[in-house]
């Protein structure tokens, strides 16, 4: 069975068609966060310390880091990000344990990433472009590590599920010409937004099967793409899961947290509800008042697409006697509660160079 190891300084996640499904929290990410992106160019990493905790506590296995923010006074990308990357990197292995995957564009913010990074973590991404090859296969070679390879080329991104494939071929062989096994190749297949095109569920489906069965690799996705543009997502994606699990898929990059319900939400309703003449207990805080109402939490916990990535595990037995969604089925804890022990560890653990 093809495994992919993935590691921090004290925690090892492993990929693989008989291990549980391995989810890659997305949030430490400015792309899309005007709010994150003023925040990291002004120094101030609070938003990523919290999600970072958060998404740990919602039960992320490995956290992406990507340092891809244009600063206004500098934006060139090439001198903001490494830097950047390396400060992000030990900031965040400082507060958990868990491993990391490095994300950029930018060649100098990978190996900052991988020089800064305690373990073996996973690096994101490789594509089929003959340049991208050039660039990031020797840095997986030389450090090491396994990498995502996303299934476009110098001619873009095919909706054809065939060209997708034989994409994802050429970078498997091209990565064996420098020596880099399969099994360290996770290959995101480029999911379509349901919305635009009606067979995309069906195409990646049929391909994440076949790189399974042909090629022996590991698969992984951006989660959301599936639902883009459409009502009611988190019904989608949670349908969308435990399907792609089932095709053979082993990952994913996504939120795995709920985010918490908003002062202004909790207004309206409460406004709703006194309209309607419905007198609440005195002193009731916000927390009950939500959940009386089954709007959600005032704090961040496990989303809906977790519960549905849990019990797939249950139901294809890689959750041996249900002791996960049992686990996941109790009060949760308070985010971050388990990662207090590892704030401020620095060092060691450097990952294997070939």
């Amino acid at each position: 069975m093809t495994r992919t190891v993935v590691e921090s300084k004290t925690k090892t996640a492993v990929l693989g068609f008989d291990e549980p499904f391995c989810v890659i929290g997305e949030r430490i990410n400015p792309t899309g966060r005007k709010k994150l992106a003023a925040e990291l160019e002004a120094g101030d990493f609070s938003t990523v310390e919290k999600d970072a905790l958060a998404q740990v506590a919602a039960g992320a296995t490995v956290l992406d880091i990507n340092a891809g923010v244009v600063y206004n006074s500098n934006p060139n990308p090439n001198e903001t990000e490494p830097p950047l990357m390396t400060k992000l990197v030990e900031l965040v292995q400082g507060l958990v344990d868990v491993p990391l995957c490095i994300d950029s564009s930018v060649p100098g913010a990978l190996e900052a990433g991988l020089e800064a990074a305690e373990g073996r973590p996973l690096l994101n991404s490789v594509t089929g472009e003959e340049e991208r090859l050039e660039l990031v296969l020797p840095l997986v070679k030389k450090y090491n590590v396994p990498v995502v390879a996303i299934s476009n080329d110098d001619t873009g991104i095919s909706e054809d599920p065939d060209v997708r494939f034989e994409v994802a071929k050429k970078i498997v062989q091209r990565a064996a010409d420098y020596g880099i096994p399969a099994h360290d190749i996770v290959v995101d297949p480029l999911v379509m937004p349901i919305g635009a095109m009606a067979t995309a569920g069906q195409q990646v489906f049929a391909l994440v099967r076949r790189l399974r069965e042909e090629l022996g690799v590991n698969t992984t996705c951006g989660a959301s793409n599936i639902s883009f543009g459409l009502p009611n997502r988190h019904g989608i994606n949670n349908a969308f899961l435990p399907m792609a699990m089932a095709a053979g898929m082993t990952s994913a990059i996504m939120n795995p947290v709920a985010l918490p319900v908003t002062q202004k939400k909790i207004a309206e309703k409460k406004a709703e509800v006194a309209a309607a003449g419905i007198i609440l207990p005195d002193g009731m805080d916000d927390e009950t008042f939500v959940q009386m109402f089954g709007m959600g939490s005032t704090k961040p916990r496990a989303g809906k697409e977790m519960e549905a990535i849990r019990a797939a595990n249950l139901l294809t037995n890689n959750d041996p006697h249900g002791g996960e969604w049992i686990k996941f089925n109790k009060p949760p804890a308070e985010a971050g509660a388990e990662q207090a022990e590892g704030r401020g560890r620095r060092g060691g653990g450097r990952r294997r160079r070939a």
